[in-house]
Parts: C-alpha cells; sequence; structure tokens
C-alpha cells in the first residue's frame, strides 16, 4: 500500500505521532511519503525528518502551509493532490487541521480514500467564539467529504462528535504508542529541580497556573523548578516568574529532548487548561517519572486518578504538589506501576497495525485495491 501523510508543523506530538505512524507503516511492508510545511520546525525539525527518511520510500515533500486560512491553502492542496498523483497514492492520511484539510480536498479528485486525524487543533474552540465559529465550520463541512476518521483517544471523539458530528463516516479509536526502547528508567541528574513542566509555552497549557501554586509553596518551603520548552507566551511567563518572586528558583531552559528534559525535575507537573492526549505523559510513564496532571482531555485515559488535579484550580495543585513531594518513595512506587500498565495498553507497533487495518477497511469499502 502507497500511504501519504500531511500536516503542518513538524514540531510537537502530531509529529511524533506521524513519525511512529511511519516508522510501523514501513516495518509492515508498506510504502509511506511525508508532506509537510517548509517553513516551520527549525533546525530539529530538519533533523528529525532527516532520521525519518529512511522509513519514506516515497519520501519527504516540503510545501508553504501557512497556520491561518487564506488564499494560499488552495496553492497548497492543489501541491498536495499533485503530489498524490504522481506518487499514485492509495490513501492519504491528514493529521491536524491543515493536514485534514490538504488530504480531503486532494483525495476526492484523484477517486482515493482520505483519512483525518484532528489532534486536538480546532477542537479546543468553540462555535460562540471568533475564529472559533469558523474553523468548526470548515471541520463541519470537511467531516462529510472524508472517508473515515482516527482519534487518538476516547475524548478526541467524543468531543468531535459534539460539536461537529461524525458524519456517520467509519472511525476508529487508536491510542498513540511507545516503542520498546523507551521504557528505561529515567533518573534525574545531580541538581535536578523538585518540578519539572515541559510543553509549550502559552496559556492554554497552564503555565501561569503552576507559577502561582510554585509561589504559594514557596511561603512553606523552597521549591525549585524547571520549566522547558518554548512559545509565543514565554516571556509572559518569565515576567510572572518574576513577579512573583520566583526568578532565583524558577528556570526556563528552552525546548529540549524529551530524554534530556525528564531528567532535568523529580515530579512532572502538567497543569493544562486542555489537552487531547499528550504524549509526554506516556514518555514520561515509560521513563518511570512520577507525575501530576491536569484532569482533562485524555489525560485520565492513561493516569490513574491519584495522579489527576482539578484544572484551573491553583490551591489544589499547590496541595497535590506538595503531598508528592513529602512521599518521594511511594510515588516513585506508583511511577514504577504505572509504567507496566503504560507497556502493555500503549504500543507503537500495535497503533500502525491497528491504522493499516482500518485503511484496508476504506479500501475495501471504495472497491479500490491498493497498487501492486
Amino acid at each position: 500500500m502507497k500511504i501519504l501523510h500531511v500536516f503542518r508543523t513538524p514540531v510537537g506530538g502530531l509529529f511524533r505521532h506521524v513519525r511512529d505512524l511511519v516508522r510501523g507503516q514501513h516495518q509492515l511492508g508498506h510504502e509511506v511519503g511525508i508532506v509537510c510545511d517548509s517553513i516551520t520546525g527549525g533546525n530539529a525539525a530538519d533533523q528529525m525528518l532527516s532520521e525519518t527518511l529512511p522509513f519514506c520510500k516515497l519520501g519527504i515533500e516540503r510545501i508553504a502551509i501557512s497556520r491561518l486560512p487564506g488564499l494560499g491553502d488552495l496553492a497548497a492542496a492543489k501541491s498536495t493532490r499533485l503530489i498524490a498523483e504522481r506518487l499514485r497514492a492509495d490513501i492519504i492520511h491528514g493529521h491536524g487541521a491543515k493536514g485534514g484539510l490538504y488530504g480531503r480536498l486532494a483525495a476526492g479528485p484523484l477517486g482515493i480514500p482520505s483519512v483525518y486525524t484532528p489532534h486536538g487543533g480546532s477542537l479546543h474552540y468553540t462555535w460562540r467564539s471568533f475564529p472559533g465559529a469558523l474553523f468548526l465550520g470548515v471541520e463541519w463541512k470537511l467531516a462529510r467529504m472524508g472517508s473515515g476518521m482516527v482519534f487518538v483517544c476516547e475524548y478526541e471523539r467524543n468531543v468531535f462528535a459534539k460539536k461537529i458530528g461524525l458524519a456517520e463516516k467509519p472511525c476508529e479509536v487508536i491510542y498513540n504508542g511507545l516503542w520498546p526502547e523507551e521504557f528505561r528508567k529515567v533518573n534525574p541528574i545531580d541538581g535536578a529541580a523538585d518540578i519539572l513542566f515541559m510543553g509549550d509555552m502559552r496559556q492554554l497549557k497552564g503555565v501561569d497556573l503552576l507559577l502561582n501554586a510554585i509561589a504559594l509553596l514557596r511561603r512553606k518551603r523552597n521549591i525549585t523548578a524547571n520549566l522547558v520548552g518554548d512559545g509565543p507566551d514565554l516571556e509572559k511567563f518569565q515576567a510572572l516568574a518574576k513577579s512573583l518572586g520566583l526568578a532565583d528558583s524558577v528556570h526556563f531552559p528552552g525546548r529540549l529532548p524529551t530524554a534530556d528534559a525528564l531528567t532535568r525535575g523529580r515530579l512532572l507537573v502538567m497543569p493544562s487548561r486542555a489537552e487531547s492526549f499528550p504524549y509526554v505523559v506516556l514518555e514520561a510513564a515509560a521513563g518511570e517519572v512520577p507525575m501530576i496532571a491536569s484532569d482533562v482531555g485524555g489525560i485520565p485515559e492513561i493516569l490513574p486518578p491519584e495522579n489527576l488535579c482539578p484544572p484551573e484550580n491553583i490551591e489544589a495543585l499547590a496541595r497535590h504538589i506538595e503531598m508528592a513531594l513529602t512521599v518521594p518513595d511511594a510515588i516513585a512506587k506508583d511511577a514504577k506501576q504505572l509504567s507496566a500498565l503504560v507497556a502493555t495498553k500503549f504500543s507503537a507497533e500495535k497503533m500502525a497495525l491497528r491504522v493499516v487495518d482500518f485503511y484496508q477497511r476504506l479500501l475495501h469499502a471504495s472497491r479500490k485495491l491498493p497498487r501492486l
């Protein structure tokens, strides 16, 4: 089978998901290609795409893809169609709002199936807001054009069904997964902070909530933190840390590779206001890193209740952090048990196989045999 994955930005969890699918589908004997943005991602994206290239028999094509809707989308969708036609793709899998748009617009004229995976994206908006109404309206129309949908968690499917509707299209919930070599204990480096945050520096991730919780805890004990990542609200969070008197105890080392970042703290805290199904939770669990996370999105499908904290509740977040730091042996034991559970439930190999099985169902339904 010839499979073409289409998405915008080669960074973050969406990109990780695509790379895992490409590797797994290549190992299953399929020919795989990628279309993604040519501008974003920087050197880190270039490096990861280079590492992914050996699994891409159909190659990696980079075209200009803007973040916001515009006339450029017409040219990018046409380019995607021409690439898929030249590669003689059997199926197109679009990821995120822009990948879903281009993939479905390209697949229709070619008479081949298309699959869409939202990865949160537009689902974080509401119909009552602008540009939320615009984004969700486009999602509603496109949902009636594609062949099927794959959701990375039950939460994502339920939100999509409620806000947009499944349009009686075939769909599957197929969890993200990890590779066997990722399940090894992560040991904190000397001088590791008490608290670790990993993620985009933006309001959605709740970094401000975490900073205020740390300020509360500092009234009782010294607390240090490493907040790893970058993004549009980085300077605002740095200013907030300074205004709360945390400049000497909270550090912002920038974006780091996951393996490196996980060694920078003893307790991972994810205070997000909203999430879909974050890879960082799986990766931390695989490394036996103790963690606390907001009870939002698909996170409760990974973590047990004792690891969850009510969202947007600074006092509750502070209490959870304080309790966890007070009993390090207990949380280390819990982290080890969680790692074993994640290893049995979240497998990248099983994910790739189930997604391919879904493709085959759509191909069969369309009476189209894969090209040999």
